[in-house]
């Protein structure tokens, strides 16, 4: 075995899946949540992303993440840092025991200095506040839950096996943040409660990347139906006679140029959006939720609110894909009839070039019967004076000397200028 060689990427495959554990936290607790992305529509600068978080730890004297990291964990003065890299955005999450007299205080945020907020160019997606709690009675619970969240849009559930209960109303409360509650149970291993945490904050925020895609959906809406009504009535005014082709294909071909426009813009977003909404379902299913106190669960709560959302994404996406394949149908379609109509012109240029060939040569034909009298008529002056003195000899007058010759030098003319012909024929 120890003759086998590794692939070069082996160790940093495997370390990968391993790079980024489950957080460790207890009860009671705080978690402070906050996710930024640059304002790029697509992507973003890495080293942008770790320049500012080198300068949060400068703030706390903390040490470096290594060149090119996407994760970073550390001690934070007295919070604990989780710090991630993900293709569109970055995350910082601070863990701190204990939680402050006032449920939610906007307090908790003050974990990151105020300067070095106000000097981040990057955009706010999703804030939140997580107060892990001890598990207390269940009229404890409800009593907590109707003071924090808003009736309406509370979704409650047990989970990991009753090991947690968890509740949140998705709501941004007056200091921009959203809250979430825990209650663990006894017993509850740190890490199990971590891992929760993680994944209520990856819900939200999976969920506020993808809901991007359903805002350029709303965007593209009013453009959709204006080409596809342009589209529509170019379609139906194909099968009419009379109606120019060229002029239709024309501006058939503007529209799909600004579909094919539209589905560029598009693709990037709506493809995240599909691998955003996968990745919150994923998250939802593994919470394992129980139903408690006859509250909605987060799975409720994401199918009547968010996947309608996700639904009008992929709805808008697969219009925007026929209406493309429709527009390259009728545009192919236009290219044929155009194709005929100019084959058909074709032939008749054609069927004119024939007459007009055929006038010719009858033109020519006569041409060349004036061309053999007047070449004729000078041949027969030119050998009459080589011949009239040779009238006297013959006792001849001129003129039957000339009429003599001309039916000779006629025919031999004529020879001369079909032969000229059929030469170059």
């Amino acid at each position: 075995m120890s003759q086998l060689q590794d692939h070069p990427l082996r160790y940093e495959l495997t370390n990968e899946l391993h790079t980024r554990p489950f957080p460790s936290m207890a009860a009671p607790g705080t978690v402070v949540f906050l996710a930024l992305k640059q304002s790029t529509e697509v992507g973003r600068d890495a080293d942008a992303d770790r320049a500012l978080l080198i300068k949060l730890l400068d703030r706390f004297g903390a040490k470096h993440p290594q060149p090119e990291a996407t994760h970073y964990s550390g001690a934070l003065g007295k919070h604990y840092l989780k710090w991630e890299q993900h293709t569109e955005f970055v995350t910082y999450t601070l863990f701190r025991d204990g939680l402050s007299e006032r449920a939610f205080d906007p307090v908790d945020f003050d974990a990151f200095p105020a300067d070095w907020m106000g000097a981040i160019d990057h955009l706010r997606m999703t804030s939140l506040i997580v107060r892990v709690e001890p598990r207390g009675s269940d009229d404890e619970i409800k009593e907590k839950v109707q003071e924090w969240f808003v009736p309406e849009s509370v979704a409650l559930s047990a989970m990991l096996d009753g090991a947690v209960v968890a509740g949140g109303d998705f709501r941004i409360d007056t200091a921009g943040h959203l809250r979430f509650a825990l209650f663990v149970s006894k017993g509850t291993g740190h890490r199990r409660i971590g891992r929760v945490i993680q994944r209520i904050c990856e819900i939200e925020t999976y969920k506020t990347m993808s809901m991007l895609g359903f805002a350029k959906a709303k965007e593209m809406a009013s453009d959709l139906n204006r080409n596809g009504a342009e589209l529509t009535s170019l379609i139906s005014q194909m099968p009419q006679a009379g109606h120019g082709a060229g002029e239709a294909l024309n501006a058939l071909l503007k529209v799909t140029a600004e579909l094919e426009s539209l589905s560029a813009n598009s693709a990037y977003r709506f493809a995240a959006t599909k691998a955003y909404a996968a990745i919150v379902n994923q998250r939802v299913e593994v919470l394992r939720e129980e139903r408690f106190q006859g509250r909605q669960t987060f799975r409720e709560f994401m199918m009547r609110r968010y996947d309608p959302a996700m639904r009008t994404v992929t709805s808008t996406e697969e219009r925007l894909n026929a209406m493309t394949n429709r527009a390259t149908r009728a545009g192919n379609l236009l290219r044929t009839r155009v194709d005929v109509e100019r084959s058909a012109q074709n032939q008749s240029l054609l069927e004119s070039m024939d007459r007009r060939a055929g006038l010719q040569l009858r033109l020519q034909r006569t041409v060349e019967g004036l061309s053999v009298v007047a070449i004729s008529y000078y041949a027969v002056s030119l050998a009459a004076y080589i011949l009239y003195p040779f009238a006297d000899i013959m006792q001849m007058s001129k003129g039957t000397l000339t009429a003599l010759v001309t039916l000779p030098i006629l025919l031999l003319v004529w020879w001369a200028i079909r032969r000229i012909r059929k030469q170059m024929e």
